[in-house]
């Protein structure tokens, strides 16, 4: 048995969840046929989730967290893989149900893990979960028939990591951008991604959400749930989309069905958890060509992975601006 480096939550009467650093043997990892040696992790607010007492993410602990591994095969049994090939994991239970990217090693079966062939393991890191479901929220309003012409794209949470990739995206693609944050520090990074405008919060404080509201927006990524999302679809054009992946606000959605049946309004829902593995790899392929985010490195920070305890809670408390890449090799 080889010994592995991990940050393991352990649930706490007394303290909640508890995130400490241990030595492991390799019998905590999951089964599977491919061993990686984890270059990089991230932050993602599933990830704060897992770590949160109540957080409803993790299906039980001790848990190695970590949504997003990237790193190199360090030994396989599958036909698929070689050593050395640097591939990225993400999705399915990983850093939920089984151990996740927050350790210096992690296996998991050949059909979650995604060869790398023109993006390094620290860009696949950078652009992780939240990347990935960005690219997914851009595509599925472009599968809708949106484009520039028709109007602007509304962002919510546009500071978070879904919502300020999907800024650099969409404004690469040409959209005019509203981007939506609470966040005055992130004007200047918002700016630099494309953002054309940038908003408050919506809807603004004391602002009632109507049935239908004055149109505004040819497309929204949504990334908040509840009373936002609520007002991005009552304030759509005819015929808008929105693509909702998150839950930072609220779980709830308090809307009718107005925005539905007299502007025919779509609702797009974007999972990146249960994403066939044939799918997953042609997304990949698709963000290291023409899905790139082209300011990854300006929307992105470093941490060791060691400070994850002192850093993970803020994501869940909104205090997280773009993307955080997690250096696991030598950062323990």
């Amino acid at each position: 048995m080889a010994e592995i480096t991990a940050l393991v939550a352990h649930e706490d009467a007394e303290h909640g969840v508890l995130l400490l650093q241990e030595i492991v043997d390799d019998t905590a990892l999951s089964d599977g046929d491919v061993t990686i040696a984890v270059d990089y992790s991230s932050i993602n607010f599933k990830d704060g989730l897992a770590v949160t007492a109540g957080g409803g993410v993790a299906r039980g602990y001790p848990l190695i967290p970590g949504i997003d591994v990237a790193g190199t095969v360090s030994s396989s049994t599958s036909p698929d893989f070689a050593v050395g090939d640097p591939v990225v994991a993400h999705g399915y239970d990983i850093g939920t149900g089984r151990p996740g990217g927050y350790a210096d090693t992690a296996r998991y079966p050949a059909d979650m893990v995604v060869k790398l062939d023109a993006l390094t393991t620290a860009q696949a890191a950078a652009i992780g979960t939240a990347g990935f479901t960005a690219a997914m929220s851009v595509e599925a309003l472009r599968a809708h028939g949106i484009t520039p012409d028709d109007g602007p794209v509304l962002v919510t949470g546009a500071s978070g990591g879904v919502g300020s990739v999907s800024v650099d995206l969409l404004a690469a693609a040409g959209f005019h951008v509203v981007a939506s944050t609470g966040k005055a520090a992130a004007h200047e990074l918002l700016e630099q991604l494309g953002a054309a405008e940038i908003v408050g919060r919506l809807p603004e404080e004391g602002e009632r959400v109507r049935a239908l509201g004055k149109t505004k927006w040819a497309a929204v990524v949504d990334c908040v749930g509840g009373q936002t999302l609520a007002y991005a679809l009552s304030t759509l054009k005819y015929r808008g989309v929105a693509a909702a992946s998150g839950l930072a606000g609220a779980a709830d959605l308090p809307t009718t069905v107005h925005p539905f049946i007299l502007r025919g309004v779509t609702l797009a829902g974007i999972d990146s958890v249960q994403v066939p593995i044939a799918e997953r790899r042609d997304i990949w392929a698709r963000i290291a060509a023409d899905l790139t985010p082209p300011h990854l490195d300006l929307l992105t920070r470093d941490i060791p992975v060691a400070d994850l305890p002192a850093t993970l809670p803020s994501i869940v408390q909104g205090g997280v601006t773009g993307r955080v890449r997690v250096k696991v090799a030598g950062g323990f």
